[in-house]
């Protein structure tokens, strides 16, 4: 009895020791997570993140605002427009119609619709399920344009096939508005509905859904973008502002648009984790590695996932979607039983897409800090531009290498604000000086030389316009050759 006793003893201390180990882990690495994501939003990060590990939520928490007229702040509550993370949803209620015995993945569109075209009735379930039907990313229109069903249908069959069914993936939308298209006729009921008898109630998600919402409108986030042209953040509303009122919203369902909070995508990787939604065989299926994405094979397509592996050889499960302002990462390391899941409502830029897998370093890597995220690129050289005359443009690229911790190598955007500057400049000023610094940065780039051309023409230096478009004639800008024709016969 005394050496049971004893042993328990040392058991408990044990567990008592490893439990304070781990919070104690656990609070430094919600500390670090936690420092880069404020860090952040001192230079405009606006969004939320939920990190959680063998099931404990290890962070959860908003940063930014969600409306910034009205003052309300990003909280793990707020809702966001997850983008293509949509799509999982959609092939979701794929299976469980396979679970239902209603429909096969192997079956063909042809079986469903009567006026399938010959090119496209190979067509099956499971090419759309994976991007390999051959359809074009271009099929359908513009997300928050209406669309009945019918003319989305009608459009995808006339549609060209980029190539044959099951060669080849190519990721298209289309793919999955055609998969609502199957739910909403398979099922008898309209995808948001199947959807939430069948996933959303039984995982337990109360903030999730496509276009009726049942909570505060004052809970959805606003998106932000920057508007180079008015040197400011502009808020372009809630996705809910921009759907249509009606049920002609076949450019947008089934591919993106649903809305969700942290929270309730973690409930929702739980109840997949434990089979509540789909059966565990279901969800081997929709986790397989299907397809490359690309030609390094270093990701595949499954059925609303994109499937791949860590540097330390473990499964990754993951999808991310954005409608150009709003951007949402879910991922799901597998194998350790780690989630990530962040959403954004004001994208600053490239490292804005790889927030969840910074936060993923951090995770496994107890050495590894990332770099804050820097301020949205247009921002920045509008400050520059507002703190410094046009002769010192070129301090412009070392400023931004200080400010975003790496060289500057994109094309565009000087030329962008070249032309968005010389709308309000009638004399030669930072317009001028901004296409000038671009050719001398790129100077291959035919298309910047026929810009500066163009420039010197709006500023009455036709000599220094006739170089320019030379020089853009000279690296194969075609469309330089009438224009500088035209200025050589007037000086005829």
């Amino acid at each position: 009895m005394r050496s049971f006793i004893k042993t328990l003893f040392f058991t408990i201390i044990t567990l008592s020791i490893f439990s304070a180990t781990s919070q104690n882990t656990n609070k430094k690495l919600f500390n670090k997570i936690d420092s880069y994501l404020e860090a952040s939003a001192k230079n405009g990060f606006s969004g939320v993140v939920l990190v959680a590990k063998k099931g404990e939520v290890i962070l959860s928490k908003g940063y930014g605002w969600a409306d910034r007229k009205n003052k309300i702040p990003n909280s793990p509550k707020t809702v966001f427009n997850i983008g293509s993370v949509t799509k999982q949803f959609t092939a979701s209620a794929i299976l469980k119609l396979v679970e239902q015995g209603k429909i096969k993945t192997s079956d063909k569109i042809s079986s469903y619709f009567t006026q399938t075209p010959f090119d496209k009735s190979d067509i099956t379930i499971h090419q759309l399920l994976t991007h390999t039907s051959g359809i074009s990313n271009r099929t359908g229109g513009f997300r928050y344009d209406e669309a009945s069903k019918q003319q989305f249908l009608k459009e995808f069959f006339e549609s060209e096939l980029q190539s044959k069914p099951g060669t080849k993936y190519q990721y298209a939308n289309a793919n999955y508005i055609m998969l609502a298209v199957i739910i909403e006729l398979v099922s008898e009921q309209t995808y948001s509905a199947f959807l939430t008898n069948y996933l959303l109630e039984p995982a337990q998600l109360t903030s999730t859904g496509y276009k009726h919402i049942n909570f505060s409108t004052e809970r959805l986030a606003h998106g932000y973008y920057y508007n180079r042209d008015a040197e400011k953040w502009t808020d372009w509303g809630t996705t809910q502002q921009h759907l249509p009122q009606n049920n002609n919203h076949w450019y947008s369902i089934g591919k993106g648009d649903i809305h969700s909070t942290i929270e309730d995508l973690f409930k929702w990787h739980n109840a997949l984790k434990n089979n509540i939604v789909l059966s565990k065989k279901a969800r081997e299926i929709q986790e397989a590695a299907y397809v490359a994405e690309n030609d390094k094979m270093t990701s595949h397509y499954g059925y609303g996932w994109a499937i791949s592996q860590s540097n330390r050889d473990t499964k990754i499960v993951a999808h991310n979607g954005s409608n150009g302002l709003y951007f949402a990462d879910f991922v799901r390391f597998t194998d350790d039983d780690v989630v990530i899941i962040y959403m954004t409502n004001a994208f600053l830029g490239r490292e804005s897409e790889e927030v969840a897998r910074e936060i993923g370093k951090m995770v496994f890597n107890t050495n590894y800090t990332p770099t804050p995220l820097s301020k949205n690129i247009y921002e920045l050289i509008h400050e520059f531009i507002n703190t410094h005359s046009s002769t010192n443009a070129e301090k412009l690229p070392d400023f931004l290498k200080k400010e975003l911790k790496s060289e500057f190598d994109n094309h565009a955007i000087l030329n962008r604000l070249g032309y968005s500057r010389m709308k309000k400049e009638d004399q030669p000023g930072w317009a001028l000086a901004l296409f000038k610094l671009n050719v001398k940065l790129f100077p291959d780039d035919g298309n910047l030389w026929d810009s500066l051309g163009e420039a010197h023409l709006k500023y009455n230096q036709k000599e220094e316009a006739i170089k320019s478009y030379t020089k853009a004639v000279e690296l194969g800008s075609e469309g330089s050759k009438n224009t500088l024709n035209k200025l050589l016969k007037e000086d005829e």
